[in-house]
Parts: structure tokens; sequence; C-alpha cells
């Protein structure tokens, strides 16, 4: 089979198929600073509806602990989150910042998470974890691919793990041998890879791998976005279409050919 790729798909492809996730600057800054500016106003407004004065600024988010307990962080997150996602500009921003790399991994037709995830993860705190898992034992497509993006520099336990892929094969068919995915995770910690992603770069990876988070032991906030993608007319599993996904790029002869009928005998 052969593969026309420019030099930087090949290596870009290389790199996900090797490691399972590639990590990428993000070139369109502007888009980012959008992001994020969008949710620093919404944050300012949950505060101000409870009356609580709060300054404002870039470094609030690392900084979200000192002033929300655990007990209220969902309302906030979901504040946000719905605030966010009510707004297609930001949908379109959060396309645009990975667009170069999702039309190389993904295609350049594809379908997007109707909602984008937010994740905010204070230290110390365990009621934002997400356990080891593989998305698509819960329904999602093998064809998907997850955008990954930080509003503040992430490391360690501040960050999320993947296991890597060369090793991943091995341990998911240990699978049913456990009854509970802590004891997944005991048997995988020492060899999972802790990603280091700042502000101003992107994550794409592959849910096919086993991945997850645990307590932020680190001493500031964790914000993340997340949102799958997928090529526009690859297999769907249990989401699909208008349920989950929504087409964003489809090309003209696709539209054609989704629309041609065949002559009709009279």
């Amino acid at each position: 089979m052969e593969n026309y790729f420019t030099t930087e798909e090949i290596n870009t492809q290389k790199s996900l198929i090797k490691k399972g996730y590639f990590i990428f600057d993000i070139k369109e800054k502007k888009l980012l600073n959008e992001i994020r500016d969008k949710t620093l106003f919404h944050v300012k407004d949950w505060f101000k509806k409870r009356k609580i004065k709060l300054k404002i600024n870039t470094n609030i988010l690392n900084n979200i602990h000192k002033f929300i307990s655990i007990e209220n962080l969902n309302s906030l997150r979901l504040h946000v989150y719905n605030k966010l996602n009510l707004d297609r500009k930001f949908h379109e921003n959060y396309f645009f910042i990975g667009k170069q790399y999702i039309d190389i991994l993904c295609g350049n037709e594809v379908s997007m998470q109707k909602k984008v995830n937010l994740s905010i993860q204070l230290p110390k705190d365990d009621s934002s974890l997400l356990p080891v898992h593989s998305d698509v034992w819960q329904g999602d497509s093998p064809y998907e691919l997850v955008l990954w993006i930080p509003l503040v520099n992430c490391a360690k336990t501040k960050s999320m793990y993947i296991l890597p892929k060369k090793i991943n094969k091995k341990f998911q068919d240990k699978l049913f041998k456990y009854n509970s995915t802590s004891k997944i995770f005991d048997e995988v910690k020492g060899k999972v890879k802790w990603l280091d992603i700042k502000y101003g770069q992107g994550l794409i990876f592959t849910q096919n791998i086993m991945h997850g988070n645990v307590v932020n032991l680190e001493k500031t906030t964790r914000w993340s976005f997340n949102c799958r993608f997928k090529s526009l007319l690859s297999p769907y599993s249990g989401k699909t279409i208008g349920d989950f996904f929504s087409p964003i790029t489809i090309r003209a002869a696709t539209r054609l050919g989704m629309n041609y009928e065949e002559p009709k005998k009279k």
C-alpha cells in the first residue's frame, strides 16, 4: 500500500503509532488565549454571583484552590463547562488549535465531540480522579483520538499518564483477571508515562491505550480540556453522529455522494 504523505505527515503519524500520543506546540496562540480569557470570565462570574471578590488574572487558575472548597468545585466546573459549551466560537477555536494535526492524524473530514470536557483538579483532591482505563472498553470507537489542551503547565501528578503503547497490550490482555481498576493500576503504575505539557502545547492521544490520573500531589491546580475527534466516515461504536458527535468538516465530494440518487425507472 502506497502512502502519499509529506515528511512532516509521515513523522507525525509515526510518532502517534509508536507512542500512542503526540505533543505539539500550539501555533494559534491567539485562539488559545481567547479560550483562557473566556474561562477566566466565567470563573469571575461564578464567584461574583456568590458575592466573593476575587482578583482575576491568568495565575488565578493555578491558585484557585486557595479560594474554593472541594465541596464547591463541581459547581464551578459545571458553570464554566456549560457556559463555554453554549459558545460556538469556543468550539471553533478548540478545533482550529489542533486542526493541523487532526487533519494529519484523523483526516480532513472529521466529527467532533459535541461538548468539550473540562477537568479541574485541586491539590490533594481525590474527588476528580479518572482511574486507569481505555475508553474503547466503555463503548467508544477505536478510531477516535483525543485532543487534550491544558490552561496551566501540567507535569507529574498534576498531569495525566499513559501506559506506553509497546506494553499496553501485555497488560490489557490481563484485564479480566482483575476485579477492580485499582488492581490494574497497582501492576502498571511503575510503567506509566507521565506527560509534561505546558500552557501553549497540545496533546493528541489514542484512547485505545490505558490512561488516567491520580491525586494531584503538586502545589497548584490543574485545568485541562479534552475532546474526541474521529474521521467522519470511519466506523462508529456506541457514540454516534447526532448523539455524541457532530460533523464539522464535510468536503464537497462527500456531500455530493451523500445526496446522490440512482436513476428511477418510470
